[in-house]
């Protein structure tokens, strides 16, 4: 017996590129001190409010089936904030509650692509996105964008892989970079898939961690809403990452069939979370900028530390958690340079090509550690990076 291509194929059959992480994660069980700046996990866990309203709820007898398309409540208030953010008319009819933005993205695809489809991604993407498109039996198509652009996608380049694709993935706030798309991108992004007649699929999961320009939801854009679905999620927003809640939000059509599916795959989510994601959501934005806060501070902390040298560049740091660094003046790959660094310095961060080759020569920082011990880190990192390339320019 055989197991399905699709299930083998997930990750085309090779790495997943976290090699570095994984081998980070194995350091610090054998009692090795790493300072971690990978992967996007609060270092500050969920208010504690949140979490007494999630203990009320389940105390109260909220732990049976739950509605699978989400309660009543909290599709009321997901399509509440997304009408106040975008100034889009917004029902519960178009909301799926989902566990969380994860299953979003995946929900998202299953209702879009049929096998064989072309499913058009950017390059740098978030490590699931192509396995999220395999995963649903269509092709994984990737547009590389541009460091010179400071990675902003250009319509004419998204275009020439268009051929044959049914739906376009973007993310902005983006993860990995940090850039969040300007208005015009994101027009532009709207025009080619009104033009193209493409879904678009608009994960904004950072859309709370802005430090820079503004989010624009392209679902607000004209003629957008029918074609496009917007996955959120309490993750980053409310450091609910371990809590699995999120959402898809849609045509109405599209949200009716993507409850059938969730009735014969997730069949829902646990009630006493859906409680919790209503009252967190519903405590207004004074929680969501102090979830938001310290990751403002690292960043401010980091343009003072990078603008004391010139070897490390930064891809602007408009939004999300994360910073991109460029170290090609080090005349090291992402790769060789995280390897080294974690060797020698035992500080961990994600080769950029860990996310797509679009990033090659990059390295992603997690501002996910105490300010002390970020700054520390950064500084160092800096250390080490003008080393390598003293010695580049000594050969």
């Amino acid at each position: 017996m055989e197991l399905s291509e699709r299930i083998t194929q997930i990750t085309a059959g090779g790495s997943d590129g976290w090699d570095v992480f994984y081998r980070a994660r194995r350091m610090v069980s054998e009692g090795h001190a790493i300072s971690e700046l990978t992967i996007g996990e609060h270092d500050i866990r969920t208010d504690p409010s949140i979490l007494q309203a999630m203990d009320l709820s389940a105390r109260d007898g909220h732990t049976g089936y739950a509605m699978v398309p989400g309660t009543d409540l909290l599709r009321d208030t997901v399509a509440a904030r997304v009408q106040m953010r975008t100034g889009v008319p917004t029902t519960r009819h178009n909301v799926l509650i989902t566990p969380g933005g994860q299953s979003a993205l995946f929900a998202a695809h299953v209702a879009v692509c049929d096998p064989g489809d072309v499913g058009l991604y950017l390059d740098p993407y978030y490590a699931t996105y192509p396995g999220t498109i395999r995963g649903v039996g269509a092709i994984a198509r990737p547009v590389q964008t541009n460091a010179e652009d400071a990675f902003q996608p250009r319509s004419e380049q998204i275009e020439t892989h268009a051929d044959g694709a049914v739906s376009l993935l973007i993310n902005t706030p983006n993860n990995p970079t940090g850039v969040v798309y300007s208005r015009k991108t994101i027009e532009d992004i709207a025009d080619l898939c009104r033009r193209r007649d493409l879904w678009l699929i608009s994960d904004e999961v950072y859309d709370t961690q802005v430090w820079q320009g503004e989010h624009v939801s392209p679902r607000a854009l004209p003629g957008m809403a029918e074609r496009t679905l917007v996955v959120g999620s309490m993750s980053k927003s409310h450091a609910m990452t371990g809590s699995r809640c999120g959402w898809v939000v849609g045509p109405e059509e599209v949200i009716a069939h993507l409850i059938n599916l969730a009735t014969h795959t997730t069949y829902g989510v646990p009630g006493f979370i859906q409680d919790a994601a209503s009252f967190a959501l519903n405590a207004g934005t004074g929680l969501e900028e102090d979830i938001a806060a310290p990751f403002r501070r690292r960043r401010a902390l980091a343009l003072e530390t990078l603008a004391k040298q010139n070897i490390v560049g930064l891809v602007p740091a408009q939004g999300a958690m994360y910073l991109m660094l460029d170290i090609r003046a080090t005349g090291h790959t992402g790769e060789e340079f995280a390897n080294a660094l974690l060797d020698t310095r035992a500080i961990a961060v994600m080769p950029g090509e860990s996310f797509g080759q679009a990033a090659a020569g990059h390295v992603r920082v997690a501002m996910t550690v105490d300010d002390d011990r970020f700054a520390t880190a950064l500084k160092t990192l800096c250390e080490f990076a003008a080393t390598l390339a003293g010695r580049r320019a000594a050969e």
